[in-house]
């Protein structure tokens, strides 16, 4: 079975997107980082997979949309949590993130057929990946890869190509971590909820240097 799997964290204030704050407040941060969750998600429920599945620390909330199995995160550092949630597939798995509200289903498509590639792997602009798919999923290509670097991307890569698997690339995308990116990925999806709650947080703030 084919899984499609969200990896994230539920969006309270204080816990999620902390390098938005300043110039964000905490309410704000965890404002966007919700709509940023919901339209990854929105995406990911049109995608076609045998399972869709949200591996989620913390509690669900009306941002959920149906069709989603929620299972909780693993313990340990990101590296553990990632390779726990490849654990529990029992076939071709494509895992992303909650921080790149700009994705659609037309990106994450192509990512979920496995005739020419036996992994997936999509870039972000601060060195990291946004998206890592397993035709075979093996928690040991992902444990002792070092995590929230700007070479993360370059080590979690190379640890695929040395493995001998055939590596299809996606597009970069850019992570929403500062107030920066999310005025960038705002200015790239105008459509999304999270470009219409950014320009909401800065309607608020006029002339506050955001």
């Amino acid at each position: 079975m084919t899984a499609l799997l969200v990896i994230a964290k539920q969006p309270r204030p204080g816990r999620v997107k902390t390098r938005l704050t300043p110039p964000f407040t905490p309410a704000e941060a965890a404002a966007l980082a919700e709509a940023a969750l919901a339209d990854t998600l929105t995406a990911a429920a049109r995608v076609p997979a045998d399972r869709h599945v949200l591996v989620l620390d913390g509690e669900p909330g009306p941002w959920l949309p149906p069709g989603f199995h929620v299972v909780p995160q693993a313990a340990g550092g990101l590296d553990a949590r990632l390779a726990a949630a490849f654990a529990a597939c029992d076939g071709p798995a494509l895992l992303i993130g909650m921080d790149t509200p700009q994705v659609t289903p037309s990106l994450l498509a192509p990512a979920l057929r496995w005739d020419g590639h036996d992994a997936w792997f999509g870039p972000a602009a601060d060195g990291g990946f946004w998206a890592l798919g397993l035709a075979a999923p093996d928690p040991a290509l992902l444990l002792g890869v070092p995590m929230s670097r700007p070479d993360t991307g370059a080590v979690q890569y190379a640890r695929l190509r040395a493995a001998g698997l055939r590596v299809g690339r996606l597009p970069v995308l850019r992570d929403v971590d500062t107030a920066r990116d999310a005025r960038q990925v705002a200015a790239s999806a105008p459509g999304t909820r999270f470009a219409a709650r950014y320009a909401a947080c800065t309607d608020t703030t006029a002339g506050a240097g955001r």
